[in-house]
C-alpha cells in the first residue's frame, strides 16, 4: 500500500526537498523564503480538528521564544486554503499554514504513508516535524509525534529548552 516515495523518511544531513504552496491567503510560500533561517516544516492532518489545533496553538505560542532563537515554523496539512484561512483567523496564528491537497511535499519529506487507526489501514498524513537548517540541511526530522506536548519535546531535542 505504501509506495517507494512515501516509504523513505528524510534523515539528519539530507538536503530538505524545495517547494512551493499555498498559504491561507492564497500567496506562494516557498522554503527557499526561509533561506538563511532555521525553519521547523511540521506536517500535520487536518486543520480545526482537535489534536491539530492543539498542536498549532502550541507553535503559535511558542513562536516568539523560537524566533528568537533563529527559528522559523511552517504548517503543512492536505487542506484547502479556504479551510486554513479560517482555521488561522479563528485560532489567532501568526505563522504560515500551507495547502498540499496533493501531497506532494508531504510525500517528499515522507510524511505521507500507510497509518492504522482503530484497526483500520489506509493511506495518509502522517503528524511529523522536519528542522531544516540555514543551508537547507534537514537537522531533526522526528514522525509519528505526539501532537500534545509535541513543542516543549521539540525545544528538547534541539537543546534549546533550558529543562
Amino acid at each position: 500500500m505504501t509506495t517507494e516515495a512515501t516509504a523513505k523518511r528524510l534523515a539528519v544531513g539530507d538536503t530538505a526537498p524545495a517547494f512551493t504552496l499555498s498559504d491561507s491567503e492564497g500567496n506562494s510560500v516557498s522554503l527557499a523564503d526561509f533561506r538563511g533561517k532555521k525553519t521547523i516544516v511540521y506536517f500535520y492532518p487536518a486543520a480545526s480538528t482537535p489534536g491539530c489545533t492543539k498542536q498549532a496553538c502550541d507553535f503559535r505560542d511558542s513562536l516568539e521564544s523560537l524566533q528568537g532563537l533563529g527559528y522559523a515554523v511552517v504548517g503543512i496539512s492536505p487542506d484547502q486554503t479556504t479551510k486554513l484561512e479560517k482555521f488561522a483567523s479563528k485560532e489567532e496564528l501568526n505563522f504560515p499554514l500551507l495547502s498540499d491537497p496533493e501531497h506532494t511535499v508531504s510525500e517528499a519529506y515522507g510524511a505521507w504513508g500507510e497509518k492504522k487507526n482503530y484497526g483500520r489501514v489506509y493511506e495518509g498524513l502522517i503528524r511529523s516535524t522536519i528542522v531544516v537548517d540555514e543551508e537547507g540541511k534537514v537537522s531533526l526530522a522526528q514522525y509519528n509525534v505526539r501532537a500534545t506536548g509535541h513543542v516543549a519535546k521539540l525545544r528538547r531535542d534541539l537543546g534549546i529548552d533550558p529543562k
